[in-house]
């Protein structure tokens, strides 16, 4: 019976989750599988990868082949290197120890990459929401601007009127009282 590593589908329609299990080849992509894994959310920035790292390793060991998709999930996670540097032991190019020593250091540099990149992803959106805060506030100064010029127009205007009204009644009152 051929194993394969592979992702089945979840999640609804537009918004896939998968889960990576371990099934035979001729199962349905979303059907009967052997043993789950772990999960890959390709939806979060980073996409979050929760992976089940000694099950997976005892699969690769055991001759399970992970799909292309799985393969480069089980790569990102590490246990890929693995498999490799305890290949490494098996052929005595080196001890189990320095095997431990490389994945470690690997696993760190991983680790940092990311962490550098949710850092970064982080920080751009914290820069954006402050670029929109300022455009928000230049805007509602022009506003305020706008408010206060179109009251200072209507208060002139009104002064304006009433000045008009007033000369006109006194107007008014000097004609009447040449003509009484």
């Amino acid at each position: 019976m051929p194993v394969k590593i592979r992702l089945s589908r979840h999640g609804k329609k537009g918004y896939a989750f998968f889960h990576i299990v371990v099934a035979d080849s001729r199962a349905p992509r979303d059907g009967k599988f052997i043993e789950k894994i772990g999960t890959y959310n390709p939806n979060t920035n980073p996409a979050s990868i929760c992976l089940d790292f000694e099950k997976a390793l005892n699969w690769l060991n055991k001759g399970a082949q992970p799909t292309d998709t799985a393969r480069s999930i089980l790569s990102h996670s590490g246990v890929m290197m693995k498999k490799h540097l305890l290949g490494g032991v098996k052929k005595g190019a080196f001890s189990l120890e320095e095997a431990e020593a490389r994945f470690a250091k690997w696993k760190a540099e991983k680790d940092s990459k990311i962490e550098a990149k949710r850092v970064k992803i982080t920080e751009n959106k914290k820069a954006a929401m402050a670029a929109r805060l300022a455009e928000e506030e230049k805007i509602k100064q022009a506003r305020a601007e706008a408010l206060e010029a179109k009251k200072a127009a209507a208060e002139a205007e009104a002064k304006a009127k009433a000045e008009a009204e007033a000369a006109a009644e006194a107007e008014v009152e000097a004609t009447t009282e040449t003509a009484e």
